[in-house]
Order: C-alpha cells, then sequence, then structure tokens
C-alpha cells in the first residue's frame, strides 16, 4: 500500500483565523475514499466551518463507527482527540466522552448503515438524551464497503447495481431526530457547499443534539446495469486475470440553487437526485411541523434540504442530569466519593 502524505510546506499568504491558525491547520491524512466521493466534500467542509469559527482543534472529540463514513474523522482535524469505534456504537463512546469531559466540542461521523441499521438503537438513544454534540451521518444509501448493498435509508422501489429493486420502506433519520428530540436537525447535501458549511457552522454553536443527514453520493456503486463502464458488465465481457478493482475518477457533484426552489442533480449512474431547498419563511421552530414537511416532501419524490428545526430554548444532557460545572475527569476522589453520609443523604431524599 503506498502512503501518501500531505506536504509540511505552506502557502505563507494563507489568510489566518483569530487564532492565528490557518485552514490547512484543520486538515487530517490525505482521504483514501474514492475519488469524487461526497463523503470527502463533508470533510472539507468541516475544515472549512471550524477554520471560519477559530475554533481550537485540540478541543474537539471526533468519533465515529466503521463504514467509508467512519474513515473520514482521519481527514479532519488531526490535532483533535479521536476514536474510531466498533460499527454502530458511535453513540456510546461520544456519550462517555461527554459526560466525562463537558467542555470538549463532540463531532460524531456516522453513515446510514452505521446509524440506521446496526446502529439504530444507539442513534435513537443519544438523542432523546440530548447530548451536546454534531451528529453527522454521511448517506448514500449502499455499503460502500461490501460492494453495494442496500442500506436502510434506500428509498422502496430504488434499483441496485444488480438491477433488483429495494422491497422495503426507507428509515428516515431526520423523521426519528425530529420525533425524539433533537434540538437542531437539519439536511443537506455534499455538494452544496455554500448550504453545508453554515449549517455546519450552525450545528458547532448549538447547545444540545444537532443532527445533520448529508446526502452523499457513491461514485463506486451507483452505476446502473445498461452502462457498459459498469462493473457487472465489464466482469461479464472480460477475462479475470488478477482479482483486482479499479474505480473510476468521477467529477465531484455541485449545485448552487435559491432557497424555495428545485434542482434535479444528474449522477455518474446516470439517475437523478431531486432536492427541494427550503423556503425562506420556512418556520424552523416548529418541531410537528417540520416532520409533517419532510414526509410531505418525500411523498412527493424529493428530499428536502436545510435547516429543518431548531429549539430556541435547548437543554443538554448536562443540564438534564444537573451535574456540576467542572468537567468529571477533573474531579478528585474526594470530591467524586464524598462519603457515607453523603451517600445516606442522597438516598433519604428518595424516599
Amino acid at each position: 500500500m503506498t502512503f501518501v502524505a500531505k506536504p509540511k510546506v505552506h502557502h505563507p499568504n494563507l489568510p489566518l483565523n483569530e487564532l492565528g491558525l490557518t485552514r490547512r491547520d484543520y486538515e487530517g491524512s490525505v482521504s483514501t475514499l474514492c475519488a469524487g466521493c461526497g463523503h470527502d466534500s463533508v470533510s472539507a467542509a468541516i475544515v472549512q466551518a471550524c477554520a471560519e469559527l477559530s475554533l481550537p482543534p485540540h478541543r474537539f472529540a471526533k468519533v465515529s463507527g466503521i463504514g467509508c463514513s467512519s474513515k473520514t474523522p482521519s481527514y479532519f482535524l488531526n490535532k483533535s482527540h479521536g476514536f474510531n469505534s466498533v460499527h454502530g456504537r458511535m453513540p456510546s463512546v461520544m456519550t462517555g466522552a461527554n459526560l466525562a469531559n463537558r467542555e470538549l466540542l463532540g463531532i460524531g461521523v456516522s453513515g446510514d448503515g452505521d446509524s440506521a441499521s446496526i446502529g439504530l438503537g444507539q442513534f435513537a438513544h443519544i438523542v432523546r438524551r440530548r447530548i451536546n454534540m454534531l451528529y453527522l451521518v454521511d448517506n448514500n444509501g449502499t455499503y460502500g464497503l461490501t460492494k453495494g448493498q442496500f442500506s436502510a435509508t434506500n428509498d422502496k422501489g430504488s434499483t441496485s447495481k444488480k438491477g433488483a429493486p429495494n422491497l422495503y420502506e426507507p428509515i428516515d433519520l431526520v423523521s426519528m431526530a425530529l420525533q425524539i428530540g433533537a434540538t437542531f436537525v437539519a439536511r443537506s447535501f455534499s455538494g452544496d457547499k455554500a448550504q453545508l458549511v453554515p449549517l455546519i457552522k450552525a450545528a458547532l454553536k448549538h447547545k444540545g443534539m444537532a443532527f445533520i443527514d448529508v446526502i452523499s453520493p457513491c461514485v463506486a456503486f451507483n452505476n446502473h446495469n445498461g452502462s457498459t463502464k459498469s462493473y457487472e458488465f465489464v466482469r461479464e465481457h472480460t477475462q479475470e486475470l488478477v482479482n483486482a478493482d479499479l474505480i473510476m475518477t468521477h467529477p465531484e457533484v455541485t449545485v448552487d440553487y435559491a432557497e424555495g426552489t428545485r434542482e434535479d442533480v444528474s449522477m455518474p449512474d446516470g439517475s437523478t437526485l431531486r432536492l427541494h431547498k427550503l423556503d425562506a419563511d420556512y418556520d424552523a421552530h416548529d418541531r410537528v411541523g417540520a416532520l409533517n414537511y419532510v414526509q410531505r416532501s418525500q411523498e412527493q419524490g424529493e428530499v428536502v434540504t436545510g435547516l429543518l428545526y431548531v429549539d430556541p430554548d435547548p437543554v443538554e444532557c448536562h443540564d438534564i442530569m444537573d451535574t456540576v460545572d467542572q468537567p468529571l475527569n477533573e474531579l478528585n476522589e474526594a470530591q467524586l466519593c464524598p462519603g457515607s453520609a453523603a451517600l445516606a443523604d442522597i438516598n433519604a431524599s428518595y424516599r
């Protein structure tokens, strides 16, 4: 395997933020994802958002599960704390990190398989517990690391690379987040940098559970059977000498369209992704209205993007549990174990 390192020498005239850092100081290692993958655009958006907000990289805790999306924390904030956890178990690790040190800025990166399948229960409970974090899902509707099976977010009737239709209703993580207590809910498209970066900045500054579902196309496994450049066609019409894969380069998919309008985006596989950006007069403080808006749009085959809901008076887990202001990992033994008399008083208060 060839390792490609980023150059250590930066352009001397790169702009500095309030901390005296450049955008390059917020980057990570070189991406090993497929060329044109939407996930890299999401990582770049996180880098830009953190740099523009002048947030100290060492104050971040970034946690992920398993999957293409869960590789991406390596590609941003290389000076931060990081943990790549078990498949679907990112929320448990992030919950522990937040409870131990409430002063850390939490970013949890997950995928549609990681959060909507094996980690669905974990996703539900970290949302309802309102952990103070940005929970970001790179949603491509497929299992990219295991050759493109349907994920639980794939729309009913959509076809796989073999042309087989999806027979099941999709799980909409945005609707779940709205129903069970997220105080910041948004959806965006990885190619819409003008929308995604501000959403990430707002989510990072939000107190409480902030959830962003990012539609992030997979350029490797969304190809259709009719194409002579598809994996299936090539394997049926060539003699395999070496068991190897080649993923052709695709240009990054980007869009730029106005509020309240629709945009049809042509994907590398020949399909079309229909986006609808929220109207300027949309009420983002109405949780029930937001859920209804999302559901109605799904019935019309549209993907709504933008800030769907934000609680103007949010609370987070430490407010609910009434923990001390000082991070728990900084308390000494006497503070953590005040003795049997204090325990007796606590027990008596529940009687």
